[in-house]
C-alpha cells in the first residue's frame, strides 16, 4: 500500500516565513505567510514537501515565527523613531550648501548674522612702516611682483612712448623702507634717493627696458622740510625730460617710521607730465593724506618746518 502526503500548507524551503499549498500530488503556485503551527502531516518517502517529520517541522516553524516577530518589532520601532515628525523626533542632518534651508534665512531676523567685512579697498596700507593713505578715484592698488614696496597706480594703461610695453601708467606712488643706506637724516636721504626714484620711473623699468627713451635732463622744483604723519620729514621734487613722451615729475618724501625701530621711510611719486596724468596738486594731496595706521586725523604733510 503506497503512502502519499495529504494536501495542505507546508513550509516553503525557498521562501523563509512562507507556506506553499501542496495539493496531494504536486506543489501549487499558492503561498501565504506562516500561520502558526503547521499541520502535523507526515509525507510519504519520496513524495510531497521535503520536511522529514512533524517534530522537525514544528521546530522549524517555531524558529521562523519567532524570527519574524523580532524582525517586525524592529521594523516597527525604527518606523516610530524615523517617521514620527509630529513629535519632532525625526533626525535631521545639517543643511548642505544646496539645502534651501541654509540660504533662505532672513538676515534681518537672524540673531547670529555675521557683520559685513570692512572694505579697505580705498586705503593703501603699508603695515611694515605703519602708514596708510587713501586710494584716490581713478587709482588702484598694484599687485605686480615687479613693484617695490606698497604701491598704487592709476587705473588706465597706455602704450609706452618708446615701445616695449603697452602697460605704462600715468601715475605711481610707492611706500618703501630705506635700505642700503646709512642716512638717518630725512633731508640727506630724500636728496640721495631722488635720483634713484627718477631712474626707476623714467630711465629703465624693472626688466631693463627704456620705455620712455631714458632721462635726458632734470630740473629741481622743490627741496624742503615738511611734517609727515606727525614726523619731521623732507621732500625733493624733480621735473625730468625723457627721450620719448612728455617726461614727468618725480618726488622722494623721507621721514622716520611711526612704528618699531623708527627706520626711515621713503614714499616715491612719479607722475607723467601730460594733460591726462594727475597734476602736482594731486601729488601734494596724496602726500598730505599720509597717516599713521589707525589715525584718521593727525599727520600728513604740513607747512614747511624750516628752509629748504
Amino acid at each position: 500500500m503506497s503512502m502519499t502526503t495529504p494536501a495542505g500548507w507546508y513550509p516553503d524551503s525557498n521562501m523563509p516565513d512562507t507556506e506553499r499549498w501542496w495539493d496531494g500530488a504536486a506543489w501549487t503556485a499558492h503561498t501565504r505567510p506562516v500561520q502558526g503551527q503547521l499541520q502535523e502531516q507526515v509525507p510519504a518517502a519520496g513524495f510531497g514537501p521535503p520536511t522529514a517529520d512533524p517534530v522537525s517541522r514544528k521546530g522549524s516553524t517555531l524558529a521562523l515565527a519567532t524570527a519574524g516577530v523580532v524582525l517586525v518589532a524592529a521594523v516597527a520601532t525604527g518606523a516610530v523613531l524615523l517617521g514620527n515628525d509630529d513629535e519632532g523626533t525625526k533626525p535631521k542632518s545639517a543643511p548642505s550648501v544646496s539645502d534651501p534651508a541654509a540660504t533662505t534665512a532672513d538676515p534681518k531676523n537672524s540673531q547670529a548674522t555675521t557683520p559685513p567685512a570692512k572694505d579697505d579697498s580705498a586705503l593703501l596700507t603699508d603695515q611694515l612702516n605703519g602708514i596708510s593713505m587713501p586710494v584716490p578715484k581713478g587709482w588702484e592698488k598694484s599687485d605686480s611682483s615687479l613693484d617695490e614696496g606698497t604701491t598704487m597706480v592709476t587705473e588706465e594703461t597706455y602704450d609706452c612712448p618708446a615701445g616695449g610695453s603697452p602697460l605704462c601708467r600715468r601715475g605711481r606712488v610707492s611706500s618703501i623702507t630705506a635700505t642700503r643706506t646709512d642716512e638717518t637724516s630725512p633731508a640727506a636721504l630724500a636728496k640721495q634717493d631722488i635720483a634713484t626714484a627718477a631712474d626707476k620711473a623714467y630711465e629703465e623699468d624693472a626688466v631693463g627696458s627704456r620705455i620712455y627713451g631714458g632721462i635726458k635732463s632734470h630740473t629741481v622744483l622743490a627741496s624742503k622740510s615738511v611734517a609727515v604723519a606727525g614726523r619731521a620729514g623732507y621732500l625733493v621734487r624733480w621735473r625730468v625730460v625723457t627721450g620719448a613722451g612728455p617726461g614727468g615729475y618725480v618726488q622722494s618724501l623721507a621721514f622716520p617710521s611711526t612704528v618699531g625701530t623708527e627706520a626711515m621711510v621713503i614714499v616715491r611719486f612719479a607722475f607723467d607730465a601730460s594733460p591726462e596724468a594727475p597734476g602736482l596738486a594731486d601729488m601734494d594731496k596724496i602726500a598730505a593724506s599720509i597717516r599713521p595706521i589707525g589715525d584718521a586725523t593727525s599727520g600728513g604733510v604740513g607747512s614747511s618746518i624750516g628752509p629748504g
